[in-house]
């Protein structure tokens, strides 16, 4: 399955209206903020690889010059 980060970030959220809700006990809490942290280091890396492939093209631009 191929990463959607715009659908990452709605997931994340939508766990965090759920936390906020005050609707969740304790331990459901913790289990969401959980995958939220996961699904936050996942677009974390998304951005660095896409960062690195600007660099790429910028520097290949540059060289070009």
């Amino acid at each position: 399955m191929e990463f959607d980060y715009e659908e990452t970030v709605i997931n994340i959220e939508n766990i965090i209206a759920e936390i906020e809700s005050g609707e969740l006990t304790l331990e459901e809490v913790f289990e969401k903020f959980s995958l939220a942290v996961a699904d936050l280091q996942k677009c974390e890396a998304f951005l660095a690889q896409g960062q690195q492939q600007m660099n790429l093209l910028i520097e290949t631009l540059e060289d070009d010059f």
